[in-house]
């Protein structure tokens, strides 16, 4: 079975379900799809289950997913790691951010993912079609603040999904989500990007209580990627964003994501990407205008 990562904290896309290839696929993130318009099935874990115009679904990392759809159909995927909610400022922000995980862990562990989640009030359905909608536009402008605006659109739905899913909170207040390893191998690799050491095998076997030997491989079986090739794509990837909306400088890239120099950055960043960082960003430039 193929994997699919997010290497980035936070993904948002909208598009024709033709475009949905090599499924089903297992997932590395949570996500939340909904269905602006068609009709079809779903595959979880290898079980088919109908969709409809204005379904809405949720997935937990490493959920096997696809569709198979009857009619051209539209879709919304919100794609979120814990690191997209796990960054604060200060401890106001830290204890809005605790709310907001144990509120994503009440939701899954209450909703029968097998079913297409029955949000119950007409008002609720059209604030979630219209939060999707602005986040959207937010996610793709990239206005100041953007990332910020983010991480609230993503508190309203969960707001609502929560009490359309939720049982009574005080019958919910003991629940404990036990979060795969694998995931919380992957929310570490996010968190310590910019910090090599904390990324070599023999730390990352002591922090995960696997032995060196092993780990390489429990990372491969479980994800279909190395750790090398993963923490390099990742990286790989957070360099694209910082080159696209960011003006910051190769020099300053380098030393935020851990490499020794910004020679080391340009030669692996050509090697996986063809195109040294500075005519990356020209030619971004030069596309955008055009």
């Amino acid at each position: 079975m193929k994997s699919k990562h997010l290497y980035q904290p936070f993904e948002l896309h909208v598009s024709d379900m033709e475009h949905w290839q090599e499924r089903p696929l297992v997932y590395q993130f949570f996500e939340i799809v909904q269905i602006i318009e068609g009709e079809g099935k779903r595959i979880v874990n290898e079980n088919k289950f109908s969709y409809h115009t204005g379904s809405i679904f949720l997935f937990t990392p490493l959920d096997c997913r696809g569709f198979e759809s009857r009619t051209p159909t539209r879709f919304c995927s919100i794609r979120f790691s814990e690191v997209f909610l796990e960054k604060y400022k200060n401890k106001q922000e830290k204890e809005q951010i605790v709310k907001w995980l144990k509120q994503l862990e009440n939701i899954f562990t209450h909703h029968n993912r097998f079913k297409a989640l029955l949000i119950r009030d007409d008002k609720d359905c059209d604030m979630v079609s219209m939060l999707i909608k602005n986040m959207t536009e937010e996610y793709h402008k990239k206005p100041s603040y953007y990332e910020e605006n983010l991480q609230h659109f993503v508190t309203l739905i969960l707001n609502i999904l929560s009490r359309n899913v939720l049982p009574e909170p005080a019958i919910t207040s003991h629940i404990k989500f036990e979060e795969p390893l694998i995931n919380k191998m992957l929310v570490h690799i996010h968190q310590h990007i910019h910090c090599p050491k904390k990324l070599k095998i023999k730390y990352l076997a002591e922090q995960f209580h696997l032995s060196a030997s092993y780990i390489g491989e429990y990372f491969k079986k479980l994800t279909g990627d190395s750790l090398h090739c993963y923490i390099t794509q990742y990286k790989m990837n957070l360099i694209e964003q910082r080159l696209i909306h960011s003006e910051h400088t190769i020099e300053q890239i380098a030393d935020e994501l851990g490499f020794s120099d910004t020679s080391h950055l340009s030669r692996q960043f050509k090697k996986e990407k063809g195109l040294t960082p500075a005519g990356f960003r020209k030619r971004n430039i030069v596309e955008s205008i055009a």
